[in-house]
């Protein structure tokens, strides 16, 4: 399983079509600064991410000025202006897994998806990123990937994991 990093010159990304937008901006006909976080979370589901050109949109259409929407995105990290990969690999590095074998998890996550830290794929099927805690010390060494937990890992348990997606 071949995944190659997505580098800078391959991130200039071209204009989002805005019918999902207007489709999801429609549902507020009269949206107010409280609408501002379920649009936000609505646009990211439907684009995987928010684009540039989407967020202008918001922006014309919801009358909220662009200064407060990025104070929104980069203050809540559930937000990305990255396109990310479909599964999102979550890997914890708190005392607990660290201890217990993290460090070598995160090694073969590396080894077998050929991204580090904080980067996605080539073809956008994964991204990758370490968290501080997944509360699930437990199971540790634990990763996440999308919704579902992963715990007790070992490097072989890791690599049959990535590869069953």
């Amino acid at each position: 399983m071949m995944h190659k990093p997505v580098t800078a010159s391959e991130k200039s990304k071209p204009l989002a079509d805005l019918t999902k937008c207007r489709d999801i901006l429609a549902k507020y006909t009269s949206a107010t600064s409280a609408d501002l976080i379920p649009i936000l979370q609505q646009i990211q589901d439907a684009y995987g991410y928010l684009p540039q050109n989407v967020l202008e949109e918001i922006t014309a259409r919801v009358r909220i000025p662009l200064s407060k929407i990025y104070g929104v995105i980069t203050f809540y990290s559930q937000f990305s202006l990255e396109p990310r990969g479909k599964h999102t690999i979550k890997v914890c590095v708190g005392t607990a897994c660290h201890i217990k074998g993290a460090p070598d998890i995160k090694k073969k996550i590396t080894e077998v998806l050929h991204i580090q830290e904080g980067e996605t794929t080539k073809d956008y099927k994964f991204t990758y990123e370490p968290v501080a805690c997944l509360g699930t010390c437990f199971l540790a060494p634990v990763m996440m990937v999308n919704e579902r937990y992963y715990g007790k890992l070992t490097t072989e348990k890791t690599e049959q994991i990535l590869k069953s997606y």
